[in-house]
């Protein structure tokens, strides 16, 4: 292995794989591989196939040792590290995340190179990447987990709030150095830990963040029952430094790729231990959705607009966002759901009609709901119905 460049080939082209190819850019010689040709072709043309300011800027400006391809064979020969970037969906019928993606890249790239370390950013069962070191008799595979944000992942990279490593061979502490060496904060925690440890750190992290979602969504249900200012509450709640006044906008609910399938996994881990909390978070989501719809049943609406389906304000994610699940629970009951969604080229989403003009929306409907505010929804002449108080995610 070099001792200065080293040759990366980072599989899959989404959030994680894009940010993290480019971060290790910089300094070495990264590889990109994806199955679809047309993020592979933008890539080539440096062009973002995601919406993230800092991606697109980079791609456009910024002088980096990527290469893109779209041949198995080119990507994982010579290749020192293999970046296992692709998608684990929460399989809701055997409990546990669907890890034939990353066992299928992991087989390729052994097979076409037996030497290569294996680094694992896909999110993982507990216990998920030792069961791969026994299924291919191979120690060589590391874990390490992402805690970026869509729509500013680069940054996230570049600014880690920490860089966790699930290994401790020689190898696996390069790779951290190599992370962090590319990253751009001072002072950034370099932790090593086994690789289940490292599966718990990410699962916990982001159950934790669904926890303080849901928190404070029970907060603004009590309140709107009981007529009370959400506001006043969660600003006196916030002041208290151990609570802080962060992650604290009441939603519809959590949604987006990451969170419902990661509560959803580690509550599955929990199947031998005694828990509470956990289960509580993930039917909390649920009771959530099914309150605010009731509330939009309730205004007699016939015809109702769902104002953006993103998953939340500087994203391009339509996966699992909260507005789906109270859009799928409205047409349960009867209602027409209409969506505004500029982002999407389909005419047709979820059973619903997809309109791309705001005056044309607006004329469509009786009411309009929308998980986060906008400056379109000033002044409109329609029912709102938004709990979005900051202004923020």
């Amino acid at each position: 292995m070099s001792k200065s460049v080293c040759n990366i080939t980072v599989v899959g082209a989404g959030y994680v794989g894009i940010s993290n190819a480019l971060l290790l850019s910089q300094y070495n010689k990264v590889k990109v591989f994806d199955f679809d040709s047309d993020k592979i072709k933008k890539l080539k043309n440096r062009i973002s196939p995601l919406d993230d300011d800092l991606v697109i800027d980079w791609l456009k400006n910024k002088s980096l040792n990527l290469h893109p391809v779209s041949c198995k064979i080119e990507a994982y020969q010579n290749a020192d590290y293999v970046v296992v970037a692709v998608p684990t969906n929460y399989d809701e019928i055997t409990n546990k995340f669907d890890l034939g993606a990353v066992k299928a890249v992991i087989a390729d790239a052994l097979s076409y190179n037996p030497a290569a370390n294996v680094v694992i950013k896909s999110t993982m069962p507990i216990g998920g990447t030792e069961e791969l070191k026994k299924f291919f008799g191979n120690s060589d595979i590391t874990f390490s987990p992402e805690f970026l944000r869509e729509g500013s992942a680069l940054h996230d990279n570049l600014y880690p709030s920490r860089i966790i490593i699930g290994g401790s061979s020689e190898a696996a502490k390069k790779f951290g150095n190599l992370l962090k060496s590319g990253g751009l904060a001072d002072n950034t925690e370099l932790l090593f830990m086994g690789s289940t440890e490292a599966e718990a750190v990410k699962l916990f992290s982001n159950t934790y963040l669904a926890m303080r979602i849901s928190y404070f969504n029970e907060l603004d249900s009590f309140a709107g029952i009981k007529g009370l200012s959400t506001k006043d509450i969660i600003d006196g709640v916030a002041l208290d430094p151990r609570i802080g006044g962060h992650y604290n906008n009441p939603s519809f609910g959590y949604g987006g790729y990451c969170l419902p399938k990661d509560t959803k996994q580690l509550r599955a881990n929990f199947d031998n231990v005694p828990e509470r909390l956990m289960s509580a978070i993930v039917d909390s989501n649920a009771t959530r959705m099914d309150h605010l719809a009731a509330q939009i049943i309730a205004t007699g609406s016939k015809i109702v607009g769902a104002f953006r389906i993103v998953m939340k304000s500087g994203s391009d994610n339509f996966r699992v966002s909260a507005t789906e699940g109270i859009i799928n629970r409205l047409m349960a009951a009867g209602l027409q759901v209409v969506i505004y969604e500029p982002r999407m080229a389909a005419s047709e989403v979820f059973g619903c009609s997809v309109i791309r003009d705001f005056d044309h929306f607006e004329a469509a409907v009786d009411l309009i709901f929308a998980n986060r505010n906008d400056a379109l929804l000033d002044g409109i002449s329609k029912l709102l119905i938004t709990r979005d108080i900051y202004g923020d995610n």
